[in-house]
């Protein structure tokens, strides 16, 4: 699938999908429920339009290679850890679902906005690097999907 297309499924359909999985609906793995799934992506999507800035957690021998894997089509394995996060789920920011997938949605056009005024911009990922739009895209594209599957779509 090209970059475009991966970036029409994120702005246009990824919430749309997002809407209709039951909010009570228990992931196959890992510890967020689907609330906090939706807010963890939100703050991928702000880490991805540089409103949030994390530290680079991955050695700069291994930069490369993880980035590789980021852009490629691989999925992210079940349960894969991510080291800036805790065992536990964090609390909750949104009273409901609904204001969670409309914050997500509202950052995924800050993120688009945001490129379009500046092409050419990186923005650091903690555990991939220097990502540019199109690298953004590919990563935000597979960890939707990777969290999709954690419940059941």
């Amino acid at each position: 699938m090209e970059t475009k297309d991966k970036a029409k499924f994120l702005l246009n359909d990824y919430s749309v999908i997002l809407r209709t999985i039951d909010s009570d609906t228990k992931p196959s793995w890992g510890v967020l429920s689907f609330q906090g799934m939706v807010e963890h992506m939100s703050d991928s999507i702000k880490n991805a339009s540089g409103k949030i800035i994390l530290p680079l957690v991955t050695p700069e021998a291994k930069l490369e290679q993880y980035k590789l894997f980021a852009i490629s089509d691989i999925p992210f394995k079940e349960n894969t850890v991510n080291r800036l996060m805790s065992k536990e789920a964090p609390a909750l920011r949104f009273e409901s679902v609904d204001d969670a997938i409309n914050e997500l949605q509202e950052e995924l056009i800050y993120f688009k906005d945001f490129f379009e005024r500046d092409p050419i911009i990186t923005t650091l990922n903690p555990f991939f690097g220097d990502l540019n739009y199109e690298d953004n895209i590919k990563l935000l594209y597979k960890h939707a999907w990777h969290h999709l599957k954690q419940f059941g779509v």
